[in-house]
């Protein structure tokens, strides 16, 4: 029963959040002008945003990351059963520096993360109790996970440019910033992600640190969209145009 009433909570959500989506797609869309793009997915979870992106945009390459095992297992089967040669996947998560971390995971596999959590906040309480109509271990457990960074992966690859970087990774997005050398940022054209506002998450930043960050690097805020029955926002930025 477990079973299907979290994929119903699943089913659910992704209803809730479809209209956000469309709109984020139709953003997106219209600054990339259909052009062959290479996106980094960076929190991939199941591949919801990689099935978004594989329909809606004109793909060259795609990079996910995933850093707990099981997801990734189920997730490169999924890239496999679809044939996509575009697609790669790497079972580790990214942050401001290489090391191995532990990642607490939940039922909800969505809200895993490398952040602290407080057990005790509103939030917290009030998500463990939907989810425990029909179980008990709403959290999981603690798994050790690999951790490099952005800056490393893009030089072992050779990549000179980043059309859209998708971060979510429930927390973690500052450190993940953090882990881009200064020189990369003019090779990124778009960065989409999400913010946490409430409490659960116990991270040692704030939201005013992410757009100083990227102001600094000479992007823009360009979309803001508030994520229904939640407080968490979605956001883009632009690199300036010189």
């Amino acid at each position: 029963m477990s079973n299907l009433y979290l994929r119903f909570l699943e089913l659910l959500i992704g209803i809730v959040d479809k209209s956000n989506k469309n709109l984020i797609v139709k953003f997106l869309k219209d600054k990339t002008l259909n052009r062959k793009i290479v996106a980094l997915d960076v929190g991939a979870h199941k591949g919801e945003t990689l099935e978004i992106f594989l329909k809606n945009f004109n793909i060259e390459k795609i990079f996910c990351f995933e850093p707990n095992r099981k997801i990734y297992e189920k997730l490169k089967n999924k890239i496999k059963v679809m044939n996509c040669k575009n697609v790669f996947l790497f079972n580790y998560g990214l942050g401001s520096k290489i090391e191995t971390r532990s990642l607490k995971t939940f039922l909800d596999t969505s809200s895993s993360t490398f952040s602290s959590i407080d057990s005790k906040s509103n939030y917290y309480l009030r998500k463990k109790k939907i989810f425990n109509l029909f179980s008990n271990k709403f959290f999981s457990e603690d798994i050790e996970a690999e951790v490099s960074t952005l800056s490393k992966f893009i030089e072992e690859n050779n990549i000179k440019k980043i059309d859209i970087l998708k971060i979510d990774t429930e927390g973690f997005e500052y450190k993940i910033l953090k882990g881009i050398a200064d020189n990369q940022f003019k090779n990124i054209e778009l960065i989409y992600f999400e913010h946490h506002y409430d409490l659960m998450l116990k991270k040692d930043y704030k939201f005013s640190d992410i757009n100083k960050l990227l102001i600094y690097h000479n992007f823009e805020m360009v979309f803001k969209i508030k994520m229904k029955f939640r407080k968490t926002f979605e956001y883009i930025y632009e690199l300036k145009k010189k």
